[in-house]
């Protein structure tokens, strides 16, 4: 019996592995192999370090490095802090009845392609858009106005695309909250914010951290949402490492900010950790 049963966690454990090794592990391994070659003056493929050190000599790239881990960054926040008082309201204040329902409304979005969403906030915010028609319908404009190809308008994009991922954490977490906890504290003259940042804050912290590593990692690594919503004022780094492999054809050194990306989000993340003092295992449950 206890063979069988081991028989069929390989089983089940194989495909898994294959998976994570032919589609993330050997593509990664060729790509860190292609960042460390480069054409000399005379175009043969050596070996050494060029595709990164001109990164660092570009302004162009590590500024626009830097700026994209600083949106990733903000955009995380805004996530969580509208996905927050939308999962609590879902967990802890609407009927049990209506809480599949609510849930279900969260999915349906995302039950579309990412670019029909992003042409559909194009469609209300673009000058001859409904946003527009409405306010100058209305008397508030006289002239419509380009509310597309800023910032504001790709982090609302961003926080809009990434915002399920953080809701459906935040809701696991809530959901194993005690609510007698909040109304003994209640009954012991604690106020609203007392019981937010001693006992709801605190216990929601696994969801938190989990839901704030994936909208990082996605915000951080998308390249739609920053390119239609944001346009050429708004520069992504993903769209720097797009550029190298398919306007310049240029793999080594779109390889090389390829893991560049990598390591900073890795690095990014492992910070956020050890200020939250969780760890993977523990948030990932």
């Amino acid at each position: 019996m206890t063979s069988q049963r081991n028989w069929g966690f390989f089983l089940f454990l194989i495909p898994v592995l294959l998976w994570l090794f032919l589609l993330i592990v050997l593509p990664h391994i060729d790509l860190l192999i292609m960042s460390f070659r480069y054409e000399n003056d005379d175009l043969d493929m050596v070996w050494g370090i060029y595709n990164y050190i001109t990164f660092f000599e570009e302004p162009i790239y590590w500024l626009t490095f830097v700026r994209t881990a600083l949106y990733a960054i903000i955009v995380t926040i805004l996530t969580f802090i509208i996905s927050f008082p939308v999962a609590f309201f879902i967990v802890k204040v609407v009927h049990p009845q209506y809480k599949g329902a609510l849930t279900l409304l969260l999915l349906l979005p995302f039950w579309v392609s990412e670019l029909v969403r992003v042409y559909g906030w194009m469609i209300l915010l673009r000058e001859s858009g409904v946003i527009n028609y409405f306010l100058m319908k209305l008397g508030i404009l006289e002239t419509p106005i380009e509310m597309l190809y800023n910032n504001a308008s790709m982090m609302m994009g961003l926080v809009y695309t990434s915002m399920l991922f953080m809701v459906v954490p935040l809701i696991s977490a809530l959901e194993s909250l005690d609510d007698h906890l909040i109304e003994a504290a209640y009954d012991l003259g604690a106020n609203l914010w007392t019981i937010l940042w001693k006992i709801i804050i605190p216990h929601a912290t696994p969801g938190i951290v989990s839901g704030c590593i994936v909208v990082f990692m996605l915000s951080l690594g998308n390249y739609l949402t920053p390119n239609l919503l944001g346009g050429k004022n708004s520069l992504w780094f993903t769209e720097q490492i797009y550029n190298q492999f398919i306007a310049s054809f240029n793999w080594n050194q779109g390889s090389a900010f390829g893991f560049l990306l990598l390591l900073l989000s890795s690095f990014i993340i492992w910070v956020g950790l050890k200020l939250t003092k969780q760890n993977l295992s523990k948030v990932m449950q």
